[in-house]
């Protein structure tokens, strides 16, 4: 294999229009990776550390020249003249380097996009896709698709408390069949909220961003969007949530702040009313159901 002979970041922009860091990694064979690091609007305590500049004249502060700087300083001093395809000899030299416990000197920002880039360069020389590369010879399972449908939270403008309504659809026969499973609801959800008055655009990850009178009546939307484009929710497509508990959450109190219902739960009558949509809906998965420490 070959020897990384340069790294190279800049500072661009994400899918939000908030800016990040690329990478590009060149090895001395003439392959390239380049890699885009993405970010959350939702992040918690425990995360590595998205290293930001807080300069408030750039990008209200949201800049990553900072971590740029140590990509193109410290980390490609480091990396020149390793083996690209030693991917843990790679990440493993950089988290040594950084010496944090979460990756606060450089930046969780700065160190994922060189090891995303030198696992695309390697990949790239290869000659195989990524999914190969990192799966193995063999790989050939892509796994179910959780789409995005619905949002509200910190990802949209409306009255949603819950971040992330899902589909899953499970009963496709191929990873091709279910995204067109996916993207048909997608579209059917649409003229369905549509005839019931109910518009909003969509929130920052696509999904349509309604005003709702509860933050169950999502999901009640969605099985009708199921049924409507001729799929059977409990079967042909299963439900998943991440509510980002910890964004509604009053430490204080000990309270979750339901502020589209006008009303707050304590920590089991939370777990009650996960356990009660559970029972009505098909949802095979919840993440962050409960606030990071509230356990």
């Amino acid at each position: 294999m070959s020897m990384i002979i340069d790294v190279y970041g800049r500072e661009v922009l994400d899918s939000r229009g908030n800016p990040t860091v690329e990478v590009e990694v060149m090895l001395d064979s003439g392959a390239m990776g380049r890699a885009m690091v993405p970010s959350g609007a939702s992040t918690g305590a425990f995360e590595a550390v998205e290293l930001r500049d807080g300069d408030k004249d750039r990008y209200l502060g949201k800049g990553v020249l900072q971590a740029v700087d140590h990509v193109n300083g410290e980390l490609v001093d480091e990396l020149v003249g390793m083996e690209a395809d030693d991917q843990r000899a790679i990440d493993d030299a950089m988290i040594a380097l950084d010496g944090s416990d979460n990756k606060g000197v450089f930046g969780a920002n700065a160190i994922l996009g060189v090891s995303l880039a030198c696992a695309k360069a390697s990949a790239m020389e290869a000659g195989l896709p990524l999914y190969k590369y990192v799966g193995g010879p063999n790989a050939h399972l892509l796994p179910t698709p959780m789409m995005n449908i619905l949002n509200g939270g910190v990802h949209a403008d409306n009255n949603v408390d819950f971040q992330e309504f899902m589909i899953m659809p499970v009963g496709a026969g191929s990873f091709k069949e279910a995204l067109r499973w996916c993207a048909e609801i997608y579209h059917t959800l649409k003229k369905v909220l549509h005839e019931a008055g109910l518009g909003g655009g969509v929130g920052d990850e696509g999904g349509f961003a309604p005003n709702f009178k509860t933050n169950k009546e999502p999901l009640e939307y969605i099985s009708k969007a199921c049924e409507a484009a001729g799929y059977k929710p409990g079967s042909d497509i299963m439900f998943a949530m991440d509510p980002a508990s910890t964004e509604f959450y009053n430490a204080e109190t000990g309270k979750y702040v339901l502020a589209g219902e006008g009303r707050e739960l304590t920590s089991d009558e939370m777990v009650d009313y996960w356990a009660a949509l559970v029972d009505e809906f098909p949802i095979i998965s919840i993440e962050d159901g409960m606030a990071e420490e509230d356990w």
